[in-house]
């Protein structure tokens, strides 16, 4: 009996071998293909490594021509906006000397104004100076006031 329950350890122990080399060969082609899929990876993050690096100098020379070329750009948009400026004044003479001149063609006319506080918009003055128009005869003063109010309004829509 103590032979068959050797021969029958000795079977099962041989069994027992065989399934624990099987599971080994079975663990070292895994850990193999790990250790082949860390390689492939460990070599594609080393190339996406480099393509950033090219990415990040690539942005740091754009930004660089870009910095430049808004330092050359700068004096144009001072300019620019230093002749809005020179507009705006323009205009600004161009509305006194307009108020300046329907004044003395009013006081010309002998026509009193309709009130003191002259009309803020170019519409308003335009309205208020055909309103003087009609209330007046036609004569070569209150055709200048027509005249006047035209170029006001070619100028309004100029601006614009």
């Amino acid at each position: 009996m103590i032979e068959i329950s050797v021969v029958i350890i000795a079977v099962a122990f041989a069994v027992l071998v065989v399934f624990l080399i099987n599971t080994l060969r079975a663990a070292t082609k895994s850990l193999e293909k790990t250790t082949q899929t860390l390689q492939e990876v460990q070599m594609t993050i080393e190339e996406l490594g480099y393509e950033v690096k090219q990415t990040v100098r690539h942005a740091n020379d754009i930004t660089v021509d870009l910095q430049s070329k808004m330092k050359q750009i700068d004096p144009v948009i001072e300019s620019v906006h230093n002749l809005g400026e020179v507009l705006s004044e323009v205009t600004y003479a161009a509305k006194q000397l307009s108020s300046t001149v329907m004044d003395k063609m009013m006081k010309k006319n002998n026509t009193p104004p309709a009130s003191n506080v002259p009309p803020s918009t170019a519409e308003q003055r335009t309205v208020k100076s055909y309103t003087t128009v009609s209330e007046t005869k036609e004569s070569k003063a209150t055709s200048w006031i027509k005249y006047v109010d035209v170029a006001a309004g070619i100028w309004q829509r100029f601006r614009r």
